[in-house]
């Protein structure tokens, strides 16, 4: 397993081990959620809401599993919403939904905190949550800590949408590059619609829809009362 965990974590833990690009991930054990170079790539767009799709083609090839979900950043703090239950596709077994949903743990909330030093997995369907801190590794990480290169490819249309289509490198303060295709959307001020990126050998893309540039209820990210809170 790599430092950081993929943007499926929960879902893959929950399904078995699966060799998935670690790009999304927060580094530790912190859930699926956005890290800052992923966040990069959203430019100006600090406040916004969306529904998002995922697809993870393990080797590049064959059928890649889909995973639907929701997606508000507010200012820094990141919520995304899941339905595990819906994940097709890939090696996700056939019995996979029903399981997770008998356990309450088909839906899954993570909200990612950092002024708070905090991130929470929610389980609405268990009114349960587990508190995880974010690590030094991760507070150290920001948004200034990365630089982005973009070469344009071309135009084209994604979802309606009449796109830019740039090739994005983006390096963080170790050196590492990060290497995307991103298709800006003209009519929403550049909002990255489609961001496809590859790493070792799998192959994953993430479509936005529905999007929404004005801000998020702020208590969108707020831990809601009554939960139980687990280690």
């Amino acid at each position: 397993m790599k430092r950081q965990i993929p943007l499926l974590a929960a879902l893959l833990l929950v399904l078995g081990s699966h060799p998935l690009l670690a790009q999304f991930g927060g580094g530790g054990p912190a859930g699926p959620q956005l890290n800052p170079a992923l966040i990069k790539l959203f430019g100006e767009h600090k406040a916004f809401s969306a529904a998002m799709e995922i697809q993870v083609t393990e080797g590049g090839q064959g059928d890649a599993m889909t995973l639907p979900a929701r997606i508000a950043v507010l200012d820094g703090q990141t919520r995304l919403e899941m339905d595990l239950a819906k994940a097709t596709g890939g090696k996700v077994p056939p019995n996979a939904a029903e399981q997770m949903k008998q356990l309450g743990m088909d839906k899954m909330v993570t909200l990612s905190l950092p002024e708070q030093k905090v991130s929470y997995l929610l389980y609405p369907g268990l009114d349960a949550c587990v508190e995880l801190p974010v690590s030094k590794a991760q507070d150290s990480d920001a948004d200034a800590d990365f630089e982005m290169e973009v070469t344009e490819l071309g135009t084209e249309k994604v979802a309606g949408h009449d796109c830019v289509k740039n090739q994005v490198v983006v390096t963080g303060k170790d050196g590492i590059k990060r290497e995307s295709t991103v298709w800006n959307a003209e009519d929403l001020g550049k909002f990255p619609v489609k961001i496809e990126t590859a790493e070792a050998g799998n192959l994953i893309v993430l479509l936005f829809q529905e999007v929404k540039l004005a801000k998020p209820a702020a208590n969108d990210f707020i831990l809601p009362p009554g939960y139980t809170k687990y280690d």
